[in-house]
């Protein structure tokens, strides 16, 4: 890729990074709710999931979505019940901080961020739409190897705007530490994490 094509690259890319979405509300509740490891182990497991994109934008199954709504949708209504599964339970069964700061919690929210954004079909269609303004086919790399080289260059920055997000989190964490507000922060962040599912949803429908 050109000078000219890295320049406009580079600066999309930080600019998507730098945009709200559903994934740093995601992260800023877990941080909020299960503490600063747990925050970095829901942005490592967003990390990870959105592999799995950019693998399937690299091999061609982003199109099959795209040009299969039936299964855009299916895939997309999954993501949204299983964060809305994910919300009930912090309502239902909220715990305290001191008890939800462990391993095995740790290890919960690293799949389950996993399986989220597996389950966001968007990220694969932005990866489909973005990616390819900045392929060049008459490159000597091949066209997947581009997609896969730009694609870990983006993962990589948004990854960065994932751990600002839990940082920030986690110095507001102390404002909410008060005794007794652990099971109000865990309810507090179940409801947006069952307002986005909601808002999904909603769209879909």
């Amino acid at each position: 890729m050109s000078l000219e094509s890295w320049i406009p690259f580079a600066f999309a890319t930080m600019a998507f990074a730098c945009m709200p979405g559903p994934a740093i509300l995601y992260m800023s509740a877990q941080t909020l709710a299960h503490g600063h490891r747990a925050g970095l182990m829901a942005a490592l497991g967003i990390h990870l999931g959105c592999y799995v994109h950019i693998a399937g934008a690299s091999i061609g199954l982003a199109a099959l979505l795209h040009h299969a709504p039936a299964l855009y949708t299916a895939v997309r209504t999954a993501g949204a019940l299983y964060m809305l599964w994910l919300g009930g339970r912090m309502i239902v069964l909220p715990g305290a901080r001191a008890e939800t700061e462990t391993r095995p919690r740790q290890r919960k929210v690293l799949h389950d961020s996993i399986v989220v954004e597996v389950l966001n079909p968007k990220t694969a269609l932005f990866f489909l739409t973005f990616l390819p303004q900045f392929v060049d086919p008459a490159a000597a790399t091949p066209d997947w190897l581009q997609f896969l080289l730009l694609g870990v260059i983006v993962n990589g920055a948004f990854s960065l705007g994932d751990l600002a997000s839990v940082g920030i989190a986690s110095l507001a964490a102390p404002l909410v530490s008060t005794p007794g507000s652990g099971l109000w922060v865990s309810r507090i962040s179940g409801c947006i994490l069952v307002g986005l599912s909601l808002a999904i949803m909603l769209r879909i429908l």
